[in-house]
């Protein structure tokens, strides 16, 4: 599966240090992972983690987590999700999607300040036994001169040194988006990204990016016309609109399938509107049809 790629760093990481085997599961030709063969390879290997990405950063893709969780429950394997991406933009049930583990930013979607974020833990995991690789006196106690208990709770895998005034923006981030509804936001979200992507594909030059049989609110496109990454982007920062660069180094596996070297991502979110998405679209036209 295209992971995210700090995930995939992460990853990397473990390997380099403890040796551990990482397996990519295969994507469908139509985008996204392919869970039948996902499964398998679940079967095949017994790993000790199943880690996989709601919403990539990279591309619009939504992946069905739920589906893949059922397969792990199954297989009585350890699952993490990234829900970076997504938490803000979808409901998410970590019942439903049958997740151990649950990561996410609070600076995207939801809206909250930079800095912060929090991590869901299962019973299962808890009993398990599981704890950060650096525990220190907040998720554990020292209970005699040679020993340590980790403390009950998913309060292990905190540290002692903590940003209360990042945790309360947090949470009033979190009470505004449920004031206006995730229901409701996961359907205008994508609604605008969907008009945008209509909106892109017909100009020329432009080539859309996302792929997968469901799609979120991150429209992803190369450009022609000879423009560089941050050219093209600082030009659209001219024009008062917000976007990101995603570079190969983002997402070798994924930017090497689409065989670019640059992106531009765009994340409409609810409170735009259907006029500032036709405006993104004409500047997006605009800016090809200057020589560079």
């Amino acid at each position: 599966m295209r992971t995210c790629f700090s995930n995939q760093i992460a990853f990397l990481s473990l390997r380099k240090r403890f040796g551990v085997r990482i397996v990519h599961a295969p994507n469908t030709p139509e985008g996204g992972v392919d869970v039948p063969a996902m499964a398998e390879l679940m079967r095949t290997h017994r790993p000790r983690l199943v880690s996989a990405t709601h919403v990539p950063t990279n591309s619009g893709l939504v992946t069905p987590v739920a589906e893949i969780g059922r397969h792990c429950r199954e297989l009585d394997l350890l699952y993490l999700v990234d829900a970076c991406q997504s938490v803000g933009q979808y409901p998410l049930d970590v019942e439903e999607i049958g997740c151990d583990l649950l990561t996410a930013t609070c600076r995207k979607f939801l809206r909250g300040p930079r800095g912060s974020g929090f991590l869901y833990v299962s019973d299962r995991v808890l009993r398990a036994g599981y704890e950060p690789l650096f525990i220190d006196m907040h998720g554990a106690r020292w209970t005699a001169p040679g020993t340590y208990r980790p403390v009950g709770t998913a309060a292990r895998f905190e540290e002692w040194e903590f940003p209360y005034a990042t945790v309360l923006g947090s949470a009033a981030a979190t009470r505004y988006a449920r004031d206006v509804g995730l229901e409701a936001i996961a359907q205008r979200t994508p609604a605008l990204a969907a008009r945008l992507r209509s909106r892109l594909e017909t100009v020329p030059g432009v080539r859309l990016l996302d792929r997968g049989p469901q799609l979120a609110a991150l429209v992803t496109f190369a450009v022609g016309g000879g423009w560089q990454p941050q050219p093209f982007k600082e030009a659209m920062d001219a024009r008062n609109i917000n976007s990101s660069l995603s570079l190969r180094e983002f997402a070798q596996f994924d930017f090497g399938d689409k065989d670019v070297d640059w992106c531009l991502r765009l994340s409409p979110h609810y409170y735009n509107t259907e006029e500032e998405v036709d405006h993104v679209a004409d500047a997006v036209a605009e800016l090809l049809r200057q020589e560079r």
